[in-house]
């Protein structure tokens, strides 16, 4: 059934290939980028990716701004003012941001300030404060789950206050996307798990909360089929150019979708446990997911045997009657944990996680203050919460 009235909006140009990246000397001209500062973190640059994105313009008449590679896994306010002065110093017009999210976010913050040509990051936080377009902005992601490369949110933290701020605006869209499967080839099984069970959480999340049209539906469907797919294959085989770049593609459709649909319950415990006990958001994803799409069973059902599908397949889906799918499509959710955890010992507990039981309570004081709670299809109160946490625990 259509909604009675959705909203769909994603202005990102998206390019994929083995070779994407050769394509990058035009896209910046057509940019009107001349000067470019790269965006991205040691751990990229210590793996060459830095330098494969340099070369793809080295022979144009593009020249290199400069290069900012120290940015932190939990970027800082006290960074983006750093990286702005390296910016204005070196009379740059436009970002590149190679990375994972943290660099993606810092590159969206740096944005907002050398655009607005402003030092205090804050005065623009919350959701459309600001009111112009921004400078052109290349998102080249090296990993493959959080799908900010096609989003319109950016997080960043403020030490002095202890808090993290968001930031949301249509302008904070990247203008590019360059989904090249030599950036992500590097990435160690660990983290591939991770970040595809972030991506599988953003696709099924925006197939079952309060936000969700046909548009963001076709592409988080999209976006499990190549997961269902792949994922096992490239955290065995991580060599794997084309699984790579199935991925690669799976992560930004679901970034697509989600940032329309929204997201529910499980980023709002994911990022309660990261909050309070340093539990890494695509590992968070991994233990939530089956305990949430239980919890939210009796509203979702539908949505939820929809997912067996892409999920397990034509075949699968056929051989399940009509009223096991929706079971039969977290059975499955489990089951891929379990295969994680066979290959690379991916969390499946809060426990596995190192995760102190005396937290439990804090991270669901937390969690239920959580903006994404509003898109949930079902109320969540502190014990609920608590409850599955205490699930989610061993």
């Amino acid at each position: 059934m259509l909604p009675s009235y959705y909203e769909f909006y994603n202005p990102v140009k998206i390019i994929s290939g083995e070779k994407a990246l050769d394509n990058l000397p035009y896209e910046l001209n057509r940019l009107q980028v001349t000067r470019p500062l790269i965006i991205t973190d040691k751990g990229v640059t210590d793996a060459g990716l830095v330098k494969t994105v340099i070369r793809a313009f080295a022979e144009s008449g593009i020249i290199l701004g400069g290069v900012y590679d120290d940015v932190p896994s939990d970027s800082s306010v006290t960074v983006v003012n750093d990286i702005a002065g390296v910016f204005r110093r070196n009379e740059c017009d436009g970002l590149i941001a190679v990375g994972g999210g943290s660099p993606i976010d810092t590159a969206k913050a740096v944005n907002i300030l050398v655009s607005e040509e402003g030092d205090n990051l804050f005065q623009f936080a919350g959701h459309d404060v600001l009111r112009r377009p921004l400078k052109p902005l290349v998102v080249i992601p090296t990993t493959a789950g959080t799908g900010s490369e096609v989003t319109y949110v950016a997080v960043i933290a403020d030490p002095s206050r202890k808090v993290k701020m968001s930031f949301t605006s249509a302008y904070l869209y990247p203008r590019l996307a360059v989904l090249d499967p030599r950036m992500t080839l590097s990435i160690p099984p660990g983290i591939t798990a991770a970040t595809g069970m972030d991506a599988l959480s953003h696709a099924m999340e925006a197939v079952t909360c309060l936000q969700k049209n046909p548009i963001s539906d076709a592409l988080a469907m999209a976006s499990i089929d190549l997961i269902g797919k792949n994922l096992l294959k490239v955290v065995a085989h991580g060599r794997d150019e084309e699984a790579r770049l199935a991925m690669s593609n799976a992560a930004c459709l679901a970034g697509a979708a989600f940032s329309n649909s929204m997201v529910g319950l499980v980023h709002s415990l994911g990022h309660a446990a990261g909050g309070v006990a340093g539990v890494p958001h695509g590992v968070a994803m991994s233990i939530f997911l089956p305990y949430v799409f239980d919890y939210n069973m009796e509203k979702t059902a539908p949505d939820l045997a929809r997912l067996l599908l892409p999920f397990g397949g034509p075949e699968e889906y056929a051989n399940t009657p009509p009223a096991h799918r929706a079971r039969r499509t977290i059975e499955l959710i489990r089951a891929l944990r379990q295969s994680l955890y066979d290959l690379c010992q991916l969390p499946r507990t809060l426990k596995e996680a190192e995760v102190s039981r005396d937290k439990l309570e804090a991270i669901a004081r937390t969690a239920i203050n959580d903006g994404s709670l509003t898109f949930n299809p079902v109320e969540v109160t502190y014990d609920d919460a608590l409850l599955l946490l205490r699930e989610a625990y061993d």
